[in-house]
């Protein structure tokens, strides 16, 4: 059933990648101008791209958001779990959270620059803060849903901290986290383009921007068609840390 279920999935994927083709290719033939080339052109481009620099170009932008990504989860575990199972902490740190969450992170790129630089540390801080604050958020509530019941059943059983935390307090935030960071990961990588085309040679934001001033238009398609599977690959690494932690919901 599992195997006829990752089939289906698979088939659908295709189908939509089929689609999205057929319509590029209709859009392209309508409107005629180098702007929007085919597909063909398009595919024919990325194949003659070379093989080191495409993999070098995905590997720095997949370490930019995946370093910024490990840095978000475990700064803003650890916040939310100080916010969900303390009151004084919670208390202190709310207001801070509320007031600067709704500030919008790619207005403090110039700030990050500014204090940072323009390398890889900034461009790892600024994922980072797209990231933390639904992390944090995400966390305090879905330790704050956990019922004080299930912390009763294992301290009967002489359970410690640690095992508290590790079958309870994690398995219920990882819940919400997770599906906070799907959410997320489309903004961080459209901050991550922008970052990408100051300071710096490599990545994916830096390789379409060039083709695009160089008028290279099926050099710029490849490029985003790239960009694009480094939110695939994302989206599926995220679906992995699902499948790795959160057995119990599948049970």
């Amino acid at each position: 059933m599992v195997k006829k279920t990752g089939y289906h999935y698979i088939l659908r994927l295709l189908l939509v990648f089929l689609g999205i083709n057929v319509v590029w290719y209709a859009a392209a033939l309508l409107i005629n101008m180098p702007i929007l080339p085919s597909p063909f052109a398009v595919y024919a481009s990325l194949f003659r791209l070379g093989y080191v620099e495409t993999w070098l170009n995905i590997g720095y932008s997949l370490f930019r958001v995946f370093a910024g990504m490990l840095l978000a989860l475990l700064l803003g575990l650890l916040i939310g779990l100080l916010m969900g199972r303390s009151a004084f902490w919670n208390k202190l740190l709310d207001p801070v959270v509320y007031l600067t969450y709704p500030v919008p992170k790619i207005a403090l790129l110039p700030v990050v620059m500014l204090f940072f630089g323009l390398g890889e540390i900034s461009k790892i801080l600024m994922i980072m803060l797209i990231l933390i604050f639904q992390v944090i958020i995400s966390a305090r509530d879905g330790i704050k849903a956990i019922p004080g019941s299930a912390y009763e059943v294992l301290s009967s059983i002489g359970a410690s901290a640690l095992h508290k935390f590790w079958h309870v307090t994690l398995p219920g935030a990882l819940s919400v986290i997770l599906s906070t960071v799907r959410i997320s990961l489309g903004t961080a990588i459209s901050v991550l383009f922008f970052t990408e085309i100051y300071g710096t040679e490599h990545g994916m934001g830096f390789f379409i921007m060039d083709s695009w001033q160089r008028l290279d238009y099926p050099g710029m398609y490849a490029g985003i068609l790239l960009f694009s599977l480094v939110g695939f690959i994302l989206f599926l690494l995220v679906d992995v840390l699902d499948h790795i932690f959160m057995k119990w919901r599948r049970s």
